[in-house]
């Protein structure tokens, strides 16, 4: 049996958020089994760099609503 792309992001998107999201998480997981120490570690300390940020008070953090809300809105626009 052969299942369409189509009917199986139709499906996938009828899911709720946190089984996408490990959908997701097991896709990406299995599309490149090479890994790329490099970036593994430019991803390591960005995340840290971060979590420092975060943990100093020098971010001030919004919900993902208006971050959503603001990213698409030109007037109100958020820098990432």
């Amino acid at each position: 049996m052969t299942t369409e792309p189509a009917e199986l992001l139709r499906d996938a998107l009828s899911l709720p958020a946190e089984a996408r999201a490990a959908l997701v998480d097991s896709l990406l997981e299995r599309l490149d089994a090479t890994v790329d120490d490099d970036s593994c570690n430019a991803w390591k300390a960005e995340i840290n760099r971060r979590l420092r940020q975060m943990n100093n008070d020098v971010v001030q953090l919004i919900p993902w609503d208006d971050a959503r809300k603001g990213s698409s809105d030109s007037q109100t626009r958020v820098q990432f």
